[in-house]
């Protein structure tokens, strides 16, 4: 199911500005996977071992559990709720893991179960090249009642809430918190700002503030997190092109937009519930190693989907080209999306728009940066809203 490609049919301008013209061309291969998901482990209605099947059977090839302030480590029981899909869903675990499973019955008939660790849990589905799974934190506190969550890739010992007085400083004090990490042990993660409009918590002054920040969802599969904005606030787009210009203004890195499912249920499947399935990174990446992929994604080698699939991203230092893996019967809308470098407060303007299962756009001397929008005319399975179509967005690319 996989697709490979030439590093030279689709590397984005970081890559091709640095590879020798002699180098042989490297083959990387396209890996499906999402960043931010949930479990019994904090606040999500299902076992690990149940969301790991669900990600394999489902294609993935690469997840986390990103639950809140918490590693899949220790000892810890989970008193089950007293529910039918709860109970049900435990029923499924035990037919499915029985002989794995410990658990224990109180006085009044409550069900405890002890968890599996990502020590225990990883080794049942983990293979080598097919399938991986990345330690992650959300990372959650809060400032003024404003909730702020902030999900680590690939940490590797918990980091506790660092407080402070403002949600930037918040913000700031974890980013340095995982830089620190990332430092003192040599190995690769990264932080991104998760859901930025739940209870509309994180305004784009709050992110433009930042130093060191280069991912953030623009799009979270949750049904509460109003991706679209409202008359008043700016939706996930809005928000990622206003602080795009003012980091580019402000000579700092390219900020990428990530989609991922936030899913917390695995019982009831419905545009109230917060399930899997509903938005996803594909990766290029050299193999399906953790270091390679947040390599890959931190420059930008990735694009995010809730549906449509990408056969190539070509970016020659001027001109920026999608190509969609076109399903039969579906129509596509390429769109191309910038900034002016003349009107910097007029952030994110549409520059093109082809229909079409192809397009391109070469920057003129006046963009600040370009990125691609792919919106198809197929319904979204099981959408985050009701009328939604499939979309994939490409990160952001400047000129030469």
């Amino acid at each position: 199911m996989k697709r490979y490609y030439s590093i030279f049919a689709l590397a984005l301008v970081f890559l091709i500005s640095c590879a020798p013209q002699e180098e042989a061309a490297t083959i990387k291969q396209w890996y499906k996977g999402n960043l931010h998901t949930h479990s019994y482990w904090s606040d999500g209605d299902d076992f690990p071992e149940m969301i790991m099947d669900w990600y394999k059977s489902h294609e993935y090839d690469f997840v986390v559990l990103s639950d809140h302030n918490a590693l899949a480590e220790g000892e810890k029981w989970k008193l089950l709720p007293k529910s039918p899909s709860h109970e049900l869903g435990f029923q499924k675990y035990l037919d499915k893991y029985e002989e794995e499973v410990e658990y224990r019955e109180d006085s009044v008939g409550r069900i405890e179960v002890k968890l599996k660790t990502l020590t225990e849990y990883a080794p049942m589905f983990e293979e080598e090249g097919e399938f991986l799974i990345i330690q992650s934190q959300e990372l959650t506190d809060s400032f003024d009642k404003k909730p702020i969550h902030l999900n680590v890739t690939n940490i590797q010992e918990k980091i506790e809430p660092q407080g402070g007085n403002s949600v930037s400083e918040v913000m700031q004090r974890s980013l340095d918190k995982v830089k620190a990490q990332r430092d003192s042990t040599g190995i690769p993660m990264f932080l991104h700002i998760n859901h930025p409009n739940f209870v509309w918590a994180i305004t784009p002054e709050d992110i433009i503030a930042l130093e060191g920040e280069r991912f953030f969802e623009v799009y979270n599969g949750h049904p509460q997190v109003h991706n679209y904005g409202d008359s008043l606030r700016p939706s996930m787009e809005v928000l990622w092109d206003k602080v795009q210009a003012a980091y580019l203004q402000a000579n700092k890195p390219l900020l990428y937009g990530l989609a991922v499912d936030d899913a917390h249920n695995y019982h009831v499947f419905d545009e109230n519930s917060s399930n899997p399935g509903r938005g996803w990174v594909m990766v290029l990446s050299e193999s399906l190693e953790t270091g390679s992929l947040v390599e890959a994604m931190e420059r930008g080698d990735f694009y995010s989907s809730t549906g449509v699939t990408l056969d190539e991203i070509d970016f020659d230092g001027e001109t920026l080209s999608v190509e969609v893996a076109a399903e039969a019967g579906v129509d596509y809308t390429i769109q191309f999306f910038g900034t002016k470098k003349s009107n910097p407060e007029a952030s994110g303007i549409m520059l093109k728009e082809e229909q079409g299962e192809s397009a391109s756009y070469k920057l003129e001397a006046d963009d600040m940066y370009v990125r691609a929008k792919i919106v198809s005319s197929k319904l979204k399975e099981n959408p985050y809203q009701l009328g939604d179509t499939e979309v994939a967005w490409t990160q952001p690319v400047i000129g030469n």
